[in-house]
């Protein structure tokens, strides 16, 4: 446990130290969980590894730029009415809550700039004498190769890792690194499937309801829901604050019961379903992660924080597991205690 301590650190202090170089790394990573499934389908079709990661890519670029693409444009088309109707909610909430709710007021008129200074916090540093838009279009390009090639050799990766540790420990250091790896993949699959159903569900509840910039709203939930609890708190309030000044208390009351309602169908179906088969870790836990992450190194390291979080259990898993089935000194290996 003080190794795993230690080497985590270790990690942690060069990330921050190298996250120029270290932030298309995990990106890439992250890209190799998720995609790995279509090219292991693609080389069952007997296509080339080459190629195959080739089409992986292309078919990453067209998805994740059509869908960047409709966000951001249902973002940008509903933004100034969900800002809007987030300040009359501030104003109607002001009159009933004095200073809390001119403090809102001020936050909503404030919402773009202070978005862009945080942002603006969070991508500095990547790529110095860029601007935003340069460097995290150079992440991109650089983390888009990394998973071509990830993906190409991913075959190669668990010899590589074997070969580099001691003779005596390969084997458990193989071991920890697929476990990683599938806590890693399960999770971005996990949360990307739940995602897109939040998404679907809340914007299909805001769209009966009538509630202005639905499209948006649902763009926003999709998005947050990669960062646990806290994405879905502000997308859900925001939903409902929206609903609360443009269609009045009982349409937000009703706006209210659609984001529970998905929240609870997340927290008690689709989560034990899909995720079942990852590292299950305790909510306090993730939000101690998210907290750390975006400390380091801002909305990216709250986005980074659970899946390399979830990594590190798997690992520390792991390694119990080697631990229990290490054979006892008599020759047998070990039972469990009664």
């Amino acid at each position: 446990m003080l190794l795993v301590t230690g080497v985590t650190a270790v990690g942690v202090w060069l990330c921050v130290t190298f996250k120029t170089a270290v932030t298309p790394v995990l990106l890439a990573i992250l890209g190799t969980a998720l995609l790995g499934p279509l090219h292991r389908r693609l080389i069952k079709m007997r296509l080339n590894r080459s190629l195959a990661a080739g089409l992986t890519c292309v078919a990453v670029v067209a998805v994740v730029g059509g869908a960047t693409y409709i966000v951001v444009s249902a973002l940008v088309e509903t933004g100034d009415q969900i800002l809007a109707s987030l300040r009359q909610a501030a104003r109607d909430l002001s009159k009933h809550l004095g200073a809390a709710g001119t403090s809102l007021d001020d936050l909503a008129k404030n919402a773009r700039e202070l978005l862009g200074k945080f942002g603006g916090t969070a991508a500095s540093g990547l790529i110095t004498g860029l601007s935003v838009v340069g460097e995290m279009t150079a992440v991109a390009i650089l983390a888009l190769l990394l998973i071509f090639f990830f993906l190409r050799d991913s075959d190669k990766a668990a010899g590589t890792l074997k070969s580099l540790a001691p003779a005596s420990t390969g084997e458990t250091v193989e071991a920890m690194g697929r476990r990683a790896f599938e806590a890693v993949e399960g999770f971005m699959r996990g949360t990307t499937f739940i995602a897109l159903i939040d998404a679907l569900l809340i914007t299909i509840g805001l769209l009966v309801l009538r509630v202005p910039g639905a499209v948006g709203l649902g763009a926003l939930v999709f998005v947050g829901a990669y960062i646990p609890y806290l994405g879905a708190f502000i997308s859900g309030a925001v939903a409902v604050l929206v609903a609360l000044a443009d269609r009045g208390f009982v349409i937000a009351l009703w706006a209210l019961g659609v984001v529970l309602a998905v929240q609870v169908l997340e927290g008690h179906v689709l989560q034990p379903v899909i995720q079942s088969r990852t590292v299950q870790m305790h909510p306090a836990v993730v939000m101690l992660a998210i907290t750390a992450g975006a400390s380091v190194a801002g909305i990216l390291g709250m986005l980074l924080a659970v899946p390399l979080t979830a990594a590190v259990f798997g690992v520390i898993g792991e390694m119990r597991r080697g631990e229990y089935e290490r054979p006892s000194p008599g020759g047998g290996e070990r039972q469990p205690r009664s």
